[in-house]
């Protein structure tokens, strides 16, 4: 059984997406009548069941969106993220050199998973380990995918390390009892309520593997550690 897990999310931790998704969402919210200011854009969408964040624009309509929205939400998003999508700065080099296990764990279906990896040369590092809220019908902030996660992997919860730069996902992980790393990139304002939520924040993929290291090192010190009091 792996030692320690590291679970990445992925939309705006391994793929850039989130951006591309609220230009998408805020131009068919302005169509159907509705106005998303650039700022709400992002934080409505981040993280969440799409479901969830189209019902919201509906009551702000005044009305139900079409049961046509989100298939054609989905497909905006797939030609935004065939023409402009990259994988975050410095996250191919972090997952290069990791040296611990790790998965991806997302609330997005896992065709949308599959093809953003695929858009952006990451797939290779996940196939066989991606894991999306659809396929067990739990969604961040309930810590039910995470734990799946875990589980399937083989690593106790508090064996895991999870990377998030959600309010949603960080929560989740908090309440799975894993260890919440919150990657909050200089300008997006997610930095204090990640931290207040639970998470080690950081600004750059270039801090993570040191964070990664030092976190492995403490769990194995105190397994290690666990293990002489036992015996003793």
């Amino acid at each position: 059984m792996p030692d320690c897990l590291v679970i990445f999310d992925c939309d705006g931790v391994l793929v850039d997406s989130e951006t591309l998704s609220a230009q998408v969402m805020r131009a068919m919210a302005a169509e159907a009548g509705l106005t998303v200011a650039r700022e709400d854009a992002l934080p409505l969408i981040r993280g969440r069941k799409v479901a969830e964040w189209v019902a919201e624009l509906g009551e702000g309509l005044g009305r139900p969106l079409p049961d046509t929205f989100i298939p054609e939400f989905r497909r905006r998003t797939a030609v935004a993220f065939a023409a402009e999508l990259r994988a975050v700065p410095n996250v191919e080099q972090v997952l290069r050199a990791l040296a611990l296990p790790f998965c991806t764990a997302s609330s997005a279906p896992a065709e949308k998973v599959r093809l953003t990896l695929g858009l952006t040369g990451l797939l290779p590092y996940f196939e066989g380990r991606i894991y999306s809220a659809y396929d067990v019908g739990a969604w961040k902030p309930d810590p039910g995918l995470f734990r799946h996660a875990a589980a399937d992997m083989g690593v106790a919860p508090e064996r895991c390390a999870v990377v998030e730069d959600s309010l949603v996902g960080v929560q989740a992980g908090v309440a799975a009892g894993m260890t919440v790393f919150g990657y909050a990139p200089p300008g997006s304002g997610t930095d204090g309520p990640l931290r207040d939520a639970g998470a080690l924040t950081f600004a750059s993929m270039e801090r993570l593997p040191a964070l990664l290291d030092a976190w492995h090192a403490r769990a194995t010190a105190r397994r290690t550690g666990g293990g002489r009091r036992a015996a003793s």
